[in-house]
């Protein structure tokens, strides 16, 4: 069996998409993964994703890079914070987000958070999606260590976190107004009438083809006047020809 049969026979039997991330990086990310296990050939190795569920779902937490913390780049979130979401709420008084590939929650809640501060009282619609179950179900805990939380100020771990053997419980009155699902960006359908979208530090791992397709599909999910937001290491140098302005670095917005 080679690379190629190996992710058609993930998509068919386990509905995870590999086509759409790029070959190189995914595939010395499986062999080393194959390495560790003393796993001849991809055959032997599909074999074992379906007989054991802990190793499928390694796979899986290494395909999907669940890596993440709060206020990441928090020069950039400060934008998010003080132009971004105080210009939308200028038009609209509830605001409805989706942070798409979430990992950990660490992201959703951050804009919970922020939204709690600058609207207290006030509910909005915060969905918060991604493709690994685990690690939904992580977030969904809202449980975290100190390497999650650098950048979060002392004010908001005293009024927003527990301390607790070590760890940092969230407080139930942010992690109620998140919910989560299960969505893969490469496969599923698009929710629409969403004011911000955050997809950050994700389509590094996609095809050129894949990031357009996903940037046509949240062009299409945001309603006008909407804003994505991307990663740090991230750019849409076609932005223009999808339709998008850019209003700061990192900062996409769709047209009026």
């Amino acid at each position: 069996m080679d690379f190629a049969d190996f992710k058609r026979k993930i998509f068919h039997q386990f509905g995870i998409n590999l086509d759409g991330y790029k070959e190189k990086q995914l595939k010395r990310r499986i062999d080393s993964l194959m390495l560790t296990l003393q796993v001849q050939g991809y055959e032997a190795y599909l074999r074992l994703l379906q007989n054991d569920l802990r190793e499928r779902n390694r796979f899986l937490d290494r395909i999907t890079i669940n890596v993440s913390e709060f206020f990441r780049n928090p020069e950039i979130f400060g934008v998010l914070e003080r132009q971004v979401l105080p210009d939308l709420l200028r038009q609209r008084a509830r605001l409805k987000i989706w942070s798409a590939a979430c990992s950990n929650g660490a992201e959703p809640y951050s804009v919970a958070i922020i939204l709690d501060e600058i609207t207290p009282g006030r509910l909005h619609r915060i969905d918060a999606t991604d493709v690994d179950d685990n690690i939904l179900e992580v977030a969904r805990r809202g449980r975290y260590d100190q390497t999650a939380l650098k950048n979060v100020t002392h004010e908001r771990m005293a009024r927003y976190f527990q301390q607790d053997n070590g760890q940092y419980q969230l407080r139930e009155e942010i992690r109620r107004r998140v919910s989560f699902r299960h969505h893969d960006l490469l496969t599923q359908e698009y929710e629409s009438g969403y004011d911000v979208i955050l997809c950050r530090n994700v389509t590094i791992y996609f095809t050129a083809d894949a990031q357009g397709r996903m940037y046509r599909q949240f062009f299409q999910a945001l309603n006008p006047g909407g804003v994505l937001f991307i990663g740090a290491t991230e750019s849409i140098l076609n932005y223009r020809e999808l339709g998008y302005s850019k209003i700061a670095p990192w900062f996409y917005q769709k047209g009026a």
